[in-house]
This record gives C-alpha cells, structure tokens and sequence, in this order.
C-alpha cells in the first residue's frame, strides 16, 4: 500500500533554454530541408523566448532572405551583430544580402573587413574573403576581386561548399586551372551536387572538353530537378499568364516578332536540348526562329521555371527580370532590333 502522507510529484517544468535550443536546432533543420515556412515558424518561437539571442536573430535574418524579405533579413542581421559583435556568420549574411540584392556593395565590403578581424579558422577566413570577391565582382571591379581571391587560403577545407565557392571564383575570372582543381576537390567530397556539376561542366566546356562538358551538364539536369523548387514557386498557369502580360509590355516591334508565338512552360531544358547545346539553366528559349531573308519572328518561347526563379529574388521581382531576358534574347537573336544611337527602333522587313 502506498504511503499517504507521501506527495504526488509534480511534472517536470520544461527548461526554457531547453526549448530555445530545440526551436532553434529545428529551424535550421528545416532550412536544410527547404521548408522555409516552417522555419519561419522556429524562428518565431525561438524569438518569443529570448529576443535577445544573437542565433535566433541570424536564424530568422536567414529565413526572410530565402523568402525574399531582404529588409527583414537586414534588420535581422544587424540586431544580431548588434547583441555579439564577433558574430562572423550573422556579418557574412548582412553582407550578402546588401550585395544581392541590396547592391550597397561598400557597407558590404565595410562588414566583410570588420568580420575579417575575428575569424579563427582557415574556413571562416575565406568564407569572409570570397563573399568580399562577390562585391567587387558586382561592382565591376575584376582585378580587386582577383586580388581578394588570391589572398583565400589553400586549405583542404572540411565541406564541398568552400571548395565549389573557390573553384567558381576562380572560373569567373578566367583561371580554369585552378577552376578545375578545386571543383575536383568538392565533387571528391560531394559528388550529387548540381552547382558543383554545373561549374565542372562550364570549366570543360571553356577548356574545349566539350562531350565531358555535356555529360556534366546533363547530369546538372538531373539533379536540378530532383531538388526542391524556390519556396515561392509559382504554379504554372500563373506562369503562363505572366508571360503574356510580359510579351504584352514589349515595344511594338518586338511584340511583332512574338506574333502568335506558342508558350510552353517546363521546369528545365529537356536532355535533347541540353545534348545539342543549349545551357540546362537557361531561364527561357526561344524556338521557331525565321530564317535569314525572312521578317524576324519567334513560333515558341519556352520558360524554364526552375532556372527562371532561380534567377530571381521574388516573386515580386520575377515579372521584371523574366522581361529583361526576353527583351535581351531577342535582341541577342535579332541584333538589327536593338535601338539606334538616336533611340530609334527600327522597324521589322
């Protein structure tokens, strides 16, 4: 029998920091998997039980960005650098967000110097230097940014992340040598990863391997298609309907060229075109092209959702940069389109 003076025990309280950590963990977790709204969530609770936490700032700075929220991100940032001034990753985040797509390319440069003075490692080093070779890229400023590359550390780094990001940084300033070395050291380390394949397969292409190049390519197909859409996907009737709002918007000449033209909306580029050359992260296509003798005209234009909302911020910004590279994939088909010096555009034969 028991004892009736004994007391019934309480339930254990839950420790508060406890739960933070566990919002916490969760929320990168599910950065991770790309549920971006779930990770909102985390960092919300993470918030709501210490406002003062650096990480959870950061987290939720993270979170705004991936869903295109670049001022919420910022503020997010700046209030965890704010509460930890030696929080390295929270100023490489401010900073590349004010790169892209802020384009305040000097407070970035500014934050990578002050993030510089406290790194402690060979990786956090050149994480900070090569998003300082990304500002001077968008700046324009090539020979900054080879000299900024050139100060990177040649280390033999834990993740296949530092080793694509330096092996594409050498890409864009035209050292395949050291391209291709480096992404050889990411594949060795992570052999499934699209950005790394595709980089592979642009060096092989620059360096006149172009079967390999190919192969790379169609294997960039592949798994840019099994990984997860941008979280603001846009259904594809939505799609379609944009496309012709954006081929309404056009002068009249070139919506003259676009006359009846068919638009066909797919994720990606299919095998047989990325086999016969065309990039498998092209945004958009354009088919049925007139002949030399004949007025320029386009019978299809496809639109690549996958790798058009990858070249966006938003879906708030991807009506105008889906008109932008259709206006410059005309114009790059039919040059005689473009505008005169007098800001004439002619007029189609």
């Amino acid at each position: 029998m028991s004892d009736p003076e004994a007391k019934i025990s309480d339930p254990p309280e839950h420790n508060p920091m406890d739960q933070f950590s566990a919002h916490l963990d969760r929320g990168w977790d599910l950065v991770h998997r790309g549920d971006f709204e779930g990770a909102q969530r985390s960092a919300e609770k993470s918030l709501e039980l210490d406002a003062e936490s650096p990480e959870a700032h950061n987290l939720a700075g993270y979170v705004h960005a991936a869903l295109g929220d670049a001022d919420s991100a910022l503020q997010h940032y700046q209030q965890a650098i704010a509460l930890d001034d030696s929080f390295v990753e929270a100023m490489l985040n401010a900073a590349e967000v004010l790169i892209h797509p802020l384009h305040d390319f000097r407070a970035a440069i500014d934050l990578i110097d002050d993030a510089l003075d406290w790194t402690e490692s060979d990786e956090e080093a050149a994480d900070a230097l090569l998003v300082k070779f990304d500002a001077y890229m968008h700046q324009g400023e090539f020979e900054k940014a080879r000299r900024v590359l050139s100060t990177v550390p040649d280390s033999d780094f834990e993740t296949a992340r530092l080793d694509f990001m330096v092996g594409r940084a050498h890409f864009e300033v035209g050292e395949m040598e050291a391209a291709r070395a480096r992404l050889e050291r990411a594949l060795g380390k992570e052999s499934d990863n699209p950005d790394v394949r595709y980089y592979m397969g642009l060096v092989l292409d620059a360096t006149g391997e172009h079967g390999a190049a190919t192969l790379e390519f169609l294997r960039t197909r592949e798994l840019d298609l099994a990984s997860p859409p941008v979280p603001w996907e846009l259904p594809q009737d939505r799609l379609e309907g944009l496309a012709r709002r954006i081929i309404g918007s056009l002068d009249e000449t070139l919506q003259a060229v676009l006359d009846g033209v068919l638009v066909v909306v797919a994720d990606v580029p299919g095998p047989e075109v990325v086999a016969d050359g065309v990039d498998p992260r092209a945004p958009l296509l354009l088919d049925g092209v007139s002949g030399e003798d004949e007025p320029p005209h386009v019978g299809r234009l496809f639109i690549y959702r996958r790798n058009a909302e990858r070249m966006s911020e938003s879906a708030d910004t991807l009506e105008d940069d889906l008109q932008q590279m259709l206006h410059g994939e005309i114009l790059a088909i039919f040059p005689a389109l473009a505008p005169s010096a007098n800001g004439e555009t002619p007029t189609p034969s």
